[in-house]
Parts: C-alpha cells; sequence; structure tokens
C-alpha cells in the first residue's frame, strides 16, 4: 500500500480507493466523538466554588462543608444529559454498521462511547450515593488489585507512607521553600516548553490565570498558572514533565492523527494511562521527591477512608495530622469528595496516578522482556489505553496510525530505560524480605 499524506489533519491520499473509503469512514466516526466529547467538562462540572470554601473556614473548620445534590442542581452542565447520552448511543451504533462489530478501531471507539455515556450519567448523579459508585466503575477502587493475591491499592498507599515516613526523617531531603512567584514561573516553563517541543512546530503557552483551584493545570495546547500560587523549581520541573512532556505531549501528538483524531481526546480509561505515564516520566526524569509521592499516597489513604464512611471532616483531619496546613487539607479532602457530598462516597479519581503507574511499569518492563521495544514509544500517540497498545502498533503498520511526532528524551532514546528494565526484570525475582535480613549488619 502506497499513501501519500496530504495537508496536515486530512486523511492520507491512498493508492487504493478501498483504503480510502475506509480512512474516512475512520476519520468521519471518530471525528463525531471528538465533536460529542466536547462539552463534557468532569472537572468543572464537580469541583466546589470559593464560596463553600470561604463558608468552611467561616464556621472555624468544625461543620461539614453545605454541599448537596440541590448545589449542584444550582450548577447546569452545559448540555443536555439524555440527548448527549442518546448522541454517543447513535454514534456506537453507527459505528457498527459501518465498521461491523469486531472491527479493532471501532471496537476502540465503540469503548469510548460507553465511557462517555457513564460519565454523563456520573454528572447527572452528582450529590448522590451513585455518583461514587459510577465514579469507582470509571476509575477504580482503593479496594483493587492487579493481579489475584496481590496488595491492594490501598495497601500500596500504606506501604509508601510508611517508607516515606522514614526517609522524611532524614534532615538531607527537606523540601526547598516556595519562593518562585507565578510570573516568573510562567517564563521559566515557557522557555523550557519551547526548547522541548521546538522540533514539532508547535507553539505552547504558558499564562496566568485567575480562575482555577489548582496551582496549574494544562489544556490542549496551554499551561495555565494560578495567579497566587508560589513555586519552586522541584515543582516547576514536575509541571515541565508532569504537564508538559506527557499531557500536552500525547495531545499534540493525538491531535496530529489524520485518520484516529480521537487519540487527542480522552476517556476516563485514558486517564489512568496517562496520569501512570506522567508519574513514571517524571521518575525516569529525576523530577519526583518523597513529598510528592507522599502526597499521591496520601490520596490514595484517603480515598479509602471515605470508601469505608468516613466523612469530608475526618479526611480533613487525617490531612491535618500529615502535617498540611488548614488550606491544603481543605483543597486535598475537596478533591476527594467533589462531585459528591461531604457525607457520600468519593469521587475515585485520585486513584489512577498510581494505579496507573504501576500498570505502565508493568507493560514497559513486559515490552522489554519480550523484546518489543518499538511498543514502547507507542503510549505517546494520544490519549491511549493500555489494552489497545497491541492494536495500536498494527494500526501504526497499517498506516492507520501516525508514530508519535514528540516524545520526551527518555523515550526518544530507550537504550538506559531498557538498560534498568533489565535489571529491574531479575530485581523483581529477589525476596525483599530475604533481602533484609543478610543486609541486617549493614544498617
Amino acid at each position: 500500500m502506497i499513501e501519500v499524506f496530504s495537508a496536515r489533519g486530512e486523511v492520507p491520499v491512498s493508492a487504493n480507493p478501498s483504503n480510502q473509503i475506509y480512512h474516512q469512514t475512520i476519520r468521519e466516526l471518530s471525528d463525531r466523538i471528538v465533536e460529542a466529547q466536547q462539552p463534557i467538562r468532569v472537572l468543572d462540572a464537580i469541583k466546589w466554588d470559593a464560596g463553600v470554601r470561604d463558608a468552611f473556614f467561616a464556621g472555624g473548620c468544625k461543620q461539614q462543608p453545605t454541599v448537596d445534590r440541590d448545589y449542584y442542581a444550582a450548577r447546569p452542565l452545559g448540555f443536555d444529559a439524555a440527548e448527549k447520552r442518546q448522541q454517543f448511543y447513535a454514534i456506537e451504533r453507527d459505528i457498527v454498521r459501518r465498521l461491523g462489530q469486531f472491527n479493532p478501531v471501532g471496537q476502540i471507539m465503540q469503548r469510548m462511547c460507553r465511557e462517555y455515556q457513564m460519565v454523563v450519567r456520573m454528572l447527572e448523579a452528582r450529590g448522590t450515593e451513585e455518583f461514587a459508585s459510577i465514579s469507582e466503575e470509571l476509575y477504580g477502587s482503593s479496594g483493587d488489585v492487579f493481579h489475584a493475591g496481590d496488595p491492594t491499592l490501598v495497601d500500596l498507599g500504606d506501604m509508601m507512607a510508611e517508607t516515606l515516613a522514614n526517609i522524611d526523617r532524614d534532615l538531607m531531603l527537606r523540601t526547598e521553600p516556595r519562593d518562585i512567584g507565578a510570573e516568573a514561573a510562567v517564563a521559566i516553563l515557557q522557555e523550557r516548553l519551547d526548547q522541548a517541543f521546538h522540533q514539532t512546530g508547535n507553539t505552547l503557552t504558558v499564562k496566568i490565570s485567575d480562575g482555577i483551584i489548582a496551582d496549574a493545570a494544562a489544556g490542549a495546547d496551554y499551561i495555565k498558572i494560578r495567579a497566587d500560587a508560589m513555586f519552586n523549581e522541584r515543582d516547576l520541573r514536575i509541571l515541565e514533565i508532569h504537564e508538559g512532556w506527557v499531557h500536552l505531549g500525547t495531545t499534540l501528538n493525538g491531535k496530529s492523527q489524520p485518520i484516529c483524531t480521537f487519540l487527542s481526546k480522552g476517556p476516563p480509561s485514558s486517564v489512568i494511562t496517562q496520569e501512570g505515564l506522567a508519574i513514571l516520566m517524571e521518575v525516569l526524569a529525576f523530577g519526583s521527591y518523597p513529598f510528592r509521592l507522599r502526597r499521591l499516597a496520601n490520596r490514595i489513604r484517603a480515598v479509602a477512608m471515605a470508601e469505608q464512611g468516613a466523612t469530608f471532616l475526618d479526611v480533613f483531619g487525617f490531612f491535618r495530622e500529615q502535617g498540611f496546613n488548614e488550606q491544603e487539607s481543605y483543597a486535598n479532602a475537596a478533591r476527594v469528595y467533589r462531585g459528591s457530598t461531604p457525607t457520600l462516597g468519593p469521587f475515585t479519581k485520585d486513584l489512577v496516578y498510581n494505579k496507573g503507574f504501576i500498570m505502565v511499569y508493568n507493560y514497559i518492563q513486559l515490552a522489554v522482556r519480550k523484546g518489543m521495544l518499538s511498543r514502547i514509544p507507542l503510549l505517546f500517540c494520544g490519549k491511549v489505553v493500555l489494552e489497545d497498545m497491541r492494536t495500536l502498533a498494527q494500526l501504526v503498520e497499517e498506516g492507520i496510525v501516525k508514530a508519535p511526532a514528540f516524545l520526551p528524551p527518555q523515550f526518544a532514546d530507550l537504550n538506559a530505560l531498557a538498560a534498568w528494565m533489565c535489571y529491574s526484570n531479575f530485581l523483581n525475582r529477589l525476596s525483599l524480605a530475604r533481602v533484609e535480613a543478610d543486609y541486617a549488619n549493614i544498617f
């Protein structure tokens, strides 16, 4: 098959007319998914406004935040939920009609349609017990295991917390003060992203925003920095890697896809891969640090508490016990209960960072063991799901999916990563308990 790529973003012209029709059909269905999901903004729909925070502190941090179903009902989604669910159902049916039940690309797009229908149902259920149930179905539970008989996610959180508590006692690893203001952070990040992405021909923007709760947030081609946020050098390195290299990088690679445009957008299943890949990249690039991991471990533990019946005040108190100030503790607890209420189950998305890390790490480790290094960079093709990686590799060979244009250094040259994984494959077979006993006379 001979294909000539036309202008960027268009379906490649194929020498085979039947292939051209096939590719055009995929592109049309893919574009419909991208268009249909545009008004769905999960985090905007479930966040608590500043008034809730102010009332909580005005009450001396002793009363549950005033959030119930009526609170969410007063904040419309911006689209008709029933019509949106029907829209995705219609796209799903057209995928089967036009591509067949078992077409590989069609199966990926069908799953996306079903996930988006679940997302809409979850948002309809804001402020009810059903919200937490659907959240758990989409993002997982703290009681999930990776394999039968393995430790659970909350076991991982507890193990990390125990290890990090010991590290916290080491004065050499104290966190640096945050003395870099928003304007200086914008300038630093802009320079770093310009350098990282200059070969792609894409222009990314770092800008100040007053409308975000987090210190920073990534969009399609920008990173927003909260106007009153303060940073240190480690924070900026994390933002460069996590938001820049991974979230923006995969978005740009997805947007450059001429046929499978759905790779530019991510349903919940791809969020697990995205956040796991981002945390892994922080580690590979030596950008992460103990306090960062401690924050992620505490998120697992907080979600587990909420799943077991803890209230907002309980989780707020947990974060205070972990050494966070009142403002930080409120923000951390609000992440757990956003979309829900202070006394119902949690929004479980905060589990995906560590869950995704383990899953992506295992995928890369197995790719090295099986001699399939070419599969690893495909994690950056767009907003991918691990279970689709075999299909994506086939689609790249067929010219339906483009290999990623942007790759961070650790993925552009896999030599060091492959070497590390070779040792890792062996180290995983050692008994850490036996090693600890043997090394007892050393420590």
